[in-house]
């Protein structure tokens, strides 16, 4: 039986198309969150990955009074979380200390207010939006060899001060697999005993590296405790990385996702499976999960 969930980053919902100026600001300064976790539950998703950066826009999603409404919704409708923690903004890989450490307090800030919540995992991306752009640049190897090293033992850094300061295990910090070298990233976890969250999109698309999704499950499978569920074309076929083409429903690309659920099932794989997906591409996901048989 696997463990459906779903990204709580619902944009339509959070920002409906036909909203006026006015009621946005009235929307904002009265967000309640639990309105929008209490509506993806009544579709059927039990396990909601609450997003990090949710707070850089609606200030008070964070504030006790809405941690207090998810902690009831959690027990009256037997509800569980992971939270996926802040990627805009910050940048825990840098070179740059100041940001680095602000990027870090950042992430502690989030941790602390979700506390209450028991999240089963705290996803991270290990690496920002510089260290990306680094690995996309034409620099000789050795250059960018050395550079991605930096970044990497930025995010060393980070992880470390985040596990002293929370005192948490550090199986509960699940590093995503993102646009930076999948070996790389398996380095971090295996230095610091870290878990991975296996994005299937991102790896399809070509951002972790020319490793085949296949290739990529397996050497993630010692440490795998969450997916990231959806569709993409495959940078090994098409050579080309995949941006503004992952994060599509399932059929609409090149994941063979019955293939890849038989495999979850033979390892007793029973972690949670993130829709990163709006809910009626989630709806539609599952839809075509079982006309494949790969659910029933």
């Amino acid at each position: 039986m696997f463990k459906f969930g779903i990204m709580e980053m619902q944009l339509e919902q959070l920002v409906p198309s036909n909203i006026t100026g006015r009621d946005a600001v009235e929307g904002i300064l009265n967000f309640d969150r639990s309105q929008l976790v209490c509506g993806l539950a009544k579709q059927g998703f039990q396990h909601i990955e609450l997003g990090g950066d949710l707070g850089l826009f609606f200030p008070t999603a964070y504030e006790e009074k809405n941690i207090q409404r998810l902690s009831a919704l959690k027990q009256n409708l037997d509800l569980s979380y992971t939270l996926h923690l802040p990627i805009w903004s910050v940048e825990p890989s840098t070179p740059l200390e100041p940001v680095r450490l602000g990027s870090v307090d950042a992430i502690l800030e989030i941790m602390d207010a979700v506390e209450p919540l028991k999240p089963e995992l705290y996803v991270l991306h290990a690496t920002g939006a510089l260290a990306a752009e680094f690995y996309r640049m034409d620099l000789p190897p050795a250059a960018k060899s050395l550079a991605l090293k930096q970044f990497q033992g930025g995010a060393i850094s980070s992880i470390q001060t985040i596990l002293e300061e929370t005192g948490i295990d550090s199986r509960q910090i699940a590093i995503e697999t993102i646009e930076f070298p999948l070996d790389l990233t398996l380095e971090i976890a295996e230095l610091l005993d870290l878990s991975i969250c296996l994005d299937t999109g991102h790896v399809l698309a070509g951002f972790s590296g020319e490793a085949p999704l296949e290739d990529a499950l397996t050497a993630c499978f010692p440490r795998l405790a969450e997916i990231h569920l959806h569709d993409s074309l495959n940078y090994m076929k098409t050579g080309e990385l995949g941006y503004g083409k992952d994060h599509q429903p399932l059929g609409t690309g090149d994941l063979d996702s019955k293939w890849l659920l038989d495999h979850l099932l033979k390892v007793n794989f029973d972690g949670p499976i993130i829709f990163e997906l709006s809910l009626q591409g989630a709806q539609t996901s599952l839809s075509h999960l079982r006309s494949t048989g790969a659910i029933t």
